[in-house]
Order: structure tokens, then sequence, then C-alpha cells
């Protein structure tokens, strides 16, 4: 594998990047059950919410400064008491897929949450995305819950499942 390096993604940076990747799976894959393209003005408010909540965007680079993935997390419901429980994102783009970025980019951003005194990682994968599946499982993560038929996207019902890593983070967790 050619040489890569973890990058902190910024939206003058890396906004078109992860624009196009993100609708690369919007179009084409049941990764991300959206039906539109997003836009730029849809990158703006997300790098701005991920900003505003200290949430990591980290990608991934080769040599010649190509983003080739990218990782984040946000909150995982609205409400005061999930504050330790983040959901994550891992996307790589479709010409570098199959070379282990996904794992590299999973495995940074649960050091990230271990840093930042989060406790348990939540992804929300489609049920015949096997390949994510078997990176969570492979990474520590289990099974638990599967949604059936809460998505329809290309013409068929989708199941959601969600896997879930418990980190030991953080040392002394407090109400409020």
């Amino acid at each position: 594998m050619q040489s890569t390096q973890f990058v902190q993604c910024t939206f003058a940076q890396h906004a078109a990047a992860i624009l196009a990747i993100l609708n690369d799976a919007i179009i084409h894959t049941t990764a991300l059950y959206d039906y539109q393209p997003r836009t730029m003005a849809n990158m703006a408010d997300w790098f701005a919410a991920k900003q505003a909540g200290h949430f990591p965007v980290i990608g991934l680079e080769n040599e010649q400064g190509e983003l080739m993935g990218f990782a984040s997390y946000g909150a995982f419901r609205a409400f005061p008491a999930y504050k330790y429980t983040v959901e994550h994102a891992v996307y790589v783009a479709q010409t570098f897929r199959g070379r282990g970025l996904g794992e590299a980019l999973l495995l940074e951003l649960i050091k990230v949450a271990q840093a930042q005194g989060k406790h348990v990682l939540v992804g929300a994968i489609d049920a015949e995305n096997h390949g994510s599946i078997a990176l969570h499982t492979k990474l520590g993560f289990t099974c638990s819950g599967i949604l059936p038929q809460v998505g329809f996207k290309f013409g068929r019902w989708l199941d959601l499942v969600f896997y879930q890593k418990v980190l030991a983070t953080p040392e002394s967790p407090v109400d409020g």
C-alpha cells in the first residue's frame, strides 16, 4: 500500500472530496438512505455542525494529497444523557476500496473517541453491507439491534442494523 497520512479535514481543503464520496454513496449504494445528492451548501452546514459539536472529521490522504476516505461521528440522539454516545460513519472513495483504508480510519476514530471521553460508538449499517458489518465485527463491535424495513431505496425495503463498541472511557462520567 502506498504511503498515507491521517489529516484533520477542513471545509476549505476537503469539502469537495467529501461531497464527491458521499454523493457516490447516495447514488450507487445503500450506505446512505438519501435519494438526492448533497450540495456544497449542505457541506458547509455539515462542517459547521461538526465544529460546533467538537466532532472529528478524520481524513486519509495519499502521497499526492488526494482524500481517499474519511471518518467522523456526531450526536447519537439529541438528549443530554446520550452525551457519551456517538454515531459514526466511515466512507472510502470508490477507487480506493478494498485496501484496508476503512479499517485504518475506524481504528483512528476509536482512538479519538477514547481521547474525547466517549463511551459508546454506534454504527447504523444497511443489513446488506456485508463488508461494513465484517469490518465492525473484526474491530470488536457487536450487533445490538435490527430494524427491519425502515428504509426504502432502489425499489426495495432496507433493513438497518446497529453495531456498537463500548469503550472504557470516560474515567469519571457525570450527570448533567
